[in-house]
């Protein structure tokens, strides 16, 4: 039953070989939260393209890894090491991608879950400044830095964000959902202006995948979810289609549900709570 769920929630699809050469081979890619999940699957589907991949992690050995495949692969890649928790480390970055002749494509990846009640949070500020900086601040810093590299381009941003900002809000997620929501309402607001600069803005709303960001989190195990790999090739799609986002099909039934039953999810939020 777990299977044929995920199956119907979660169809396979393809990207277009043509397609996606056209879009990608011998651009200048930046994948931030390059070395797991769908920042590693998405660096591995672009690598057999031959684009010039430049992969941002703070995991050293795993990013040299990668990097070797990725060659092994027939593209170019370059390894840059920062923890874009720490300020110093972000303006290397900067530093480092002002130098380049230019950037086609920004994939914007990095990312920290959470999920704990207010409960449990109410000696942990440090949740929230933590998930902030990652979620927000940090690539804030880096597209307000790049964008005349973008623009010079006429490149392409992917946000990679999470279903869950665009539904009603729920209990034990306020740090990550919050700072989550934060970018993407600066990124939408940027939309416009970035559209007049000739780049494109576009957004991932992914469903739960199944990387190791989830993983602590033990009533996940059982639960359907997308696999890093497919949710690359949605970014993938993204690069050459002309939609501005994606989400999955079933999407728009939870936004509805949520508009016409919040009274509903609420009384249902305060008796899960109260259990």
């Amino acid at each position: 039953m777990a299977r044929l769920l995920t199956h119907l929630l979660f169809p396979h699809v393809a990207a277009n070989p043509n397609a996606l050469n056209k879009a990608v081979c011998n651009k200048t890619i930046v994948i931030t939260g390059a070395t797991f999940g769908i920042g590693e699957a998405t660096a591995l589907l672009l690598s057999k393209y031959q684009p010039n991949l430049i992969l941002i992690a703070r995991t050293e050995e795993k990013l040299a890894q990668l990097c070797k495949t990725i060659q092994e692969n027939g593209a170019t890649c370059t390894a840059i090491v920062a923890d874009l928790y720490n300020d110093a480390e972000i303006d290397a970055v900067i530093t480092h991608l002002k130098e380049l002749d230019t950037i086609d494509i920004f994939i914007s990846n990095a990312g920290k879950s959470i999920t704990r009640s207010l409960q449990e949070s109410l000696n942990r500020f440090h949740d929230y400044t933590r998930t902030n900086t990652l979620n927000y601040l940090a690539p804030v810093k880096l597209l307000l830095a790049i964008t005349p590299l973008l623009s010079h381009s006429k490149g392409t941003i992917v946000n990679v964000s999470a279903l869950n900002v665009l539904l009603l809000s729920a209990p034990k997620w306020a740090a990550y959902q919050a700072s989550k929501t934060a970018f993407d309402q600066w990124f939408r607001c940027n939309a416009a202006e970035w559209k007049c600069m000739g780049i494109n803005a576009k957004t991932a709303y992914f469903p739960l995948v199944r990387t190791r960001m989830i993983a602590p989190n033990k009533r996940y195990e059982n639960y359907p979810a997308m696999t890093p790999q497919q949710a690359a090739v949605r970014i993938a799609k993204l690069l050459y289609k002309h939609n501005t986002y994606y989400k999955p099909w079933w999407a728009v039934m939870a936004q509805t549900a949520g508009f016409f039953g919040r009274r509903i999810w609420e009384r249902f939020t305060l008796i899960s709570l109260k259990k």
